[in-house]
């Protein structure tokens, strides 16, 4: 926490600021000079960029490309904000439900403005049922479920990471050597998990969006 005139800066918006730097040193570190033949590192970030596209592409079809740079720019964020509370001394921005909150709140308007960039209004006639006289029992019921979304993303993604770093700083303070390097592994395999969790759910509200509605 940084106190600055009287006022300070949550830990989690520091951490956050330098996960964007870190990243933004990164890929202009991975561009500056491309080659054919690449190194090391261009052939580590191939890879992993390279991962996400198959990832995109194969849960969103012809449509995956479109989304891309929206996904693969969440999925990254998040996974490198996971991995960095495995650090000691370092804290998970995503162990904060505010930063939760804020990338589920994207997905959830992306996946309404391009339902209506897609359709137009009638976009809104899946909220409505099949048939008319369903209308009271359909709208109530589609509304609170898309509204459960951006909640279920926020607190799936917070009770995780949250969970692991405050069982990693239980153990650290128990025995501080050896003993914790299986809490490291769990930590980094949980830490992908929810990553792509987070990733294949926010394609699939969006791909819905694409649908017709029946």
């Amino acid at each position: 926490m940084l106190f600055l005139e009287n006022h300070y800066i949550p830990a989690h918006v520091m951490y956050t600021w330098l996960v964007v730097i870190l990243l933004t040193l990164l890929s202009f570190v991975a561009t500056r000079h491309l080659a054919v033949y690449p190194g090391r590192f261009q052939n580590f970030m191939e890879v992993l960029i390279g991962g996400f596209d198959s990832l995109v592409n194969d849960t969103m079809g012809h449509h995956g490309r479109t989304f891309f740079p929206l996904i693969a720019t969440l999925g990254i964020f998040i996974l490198v904000s996971n991995l960095i509370g495995i650090v000691p001394g370092f804290e998970s921005p995503t162990s904060n439900i505010s930063t939760n909150a804020a990338l589920a709140l994207v997905v959830f308007f992306s996946t309404h403005v391009v339902g209506v960039k897609t359709h137009g209004l009638k976009y809104f006639k899946q909220f409505m049922g099949p048939v008319w006289w369903l209308i009271p029992l359909m709208l109530p019921i589609e509304i609170i479920s898309h509204f459960v979304r951006p909640l279920s993303l926020t607190m799936r993604l917070y009770g995780n990471i949250a969970g692991e770093d405050l069982v990693l700083f239980v153990v650290l303070m128990l025995v501080p050597f050896l003993v914790p390097l299986p809490i490291f592994v769990l930590m980094i395999f949980t830490s992908i998990i929810q990553t792509v969790v987070f990733m294949l759910l926010a394609m699939m509200y969006i791909s819905g969006a694409l649908e017709e509605g029946h």
